[in-house]
């Protein structure tokens, strides 16, 4: 029997749980690859896997590159609202088999990380310092 591609149990995540956009998953996917480069993780074994915490991190840097003063609309658009969403969104992506995790994983793992108003918004206003990281790879 042939193995499901990525796209197709991506399709089939959000058929089961319309309350993320598919652009989300693709997002969250790339985030997770800038938060390994980011905090120089190894690209195999178990010392490349990353915390709730950690991933929370990256994807709010990632986030506040890719899309500056847009992040909180773009996000919020996708259907992540908080981070408990973004939590969701990878368990749901460890159900399929997409992502691993420890045995010390969980969903609260993710509850009460940052306030989105706070982190996307505040470091455009003014007198506000957006807390943007050089990317991953290049140097300064």
């Amino acid at each position: 029997m042939k193995k499901p591609s990525y796209e197709d149990v991506l399709q089939q995540i959000v058929r089961e749980d319309p309350r993320y956009d598919a652009q989300a998953y693709e997002f969250l996917r790339e985030a997770l690859d800038f938060t390994i480069k980011l905090l120089s993780k190894p690209t195999e074994g178990p010392a490349r896997h990353v915390t709730g915490g950690e991933l929370l991190e990256g994807i709010r840097q990632y986030a506040l590159q890719e899309f500056g003063p847009m992040a909180l609309t773009v996000l919020n658009r996708w259907g992540i609202r908080r981070c408990e969403d973004i939590g969701e969104m990878v368990f749901n992506l460890v159900e399929k088999g997409i992502l691993g995790k420890t045995e010390r994983d969980k969903k609260e793992d993710f509850s009460g990380g940052y306030d989105f108003k706070q982190a996307f918004r505040e470091p455009f206003l003014a007198g506000g310092k957006a807390d943007l990281p050089a990317p991953p790879g290049r140097d300064n």
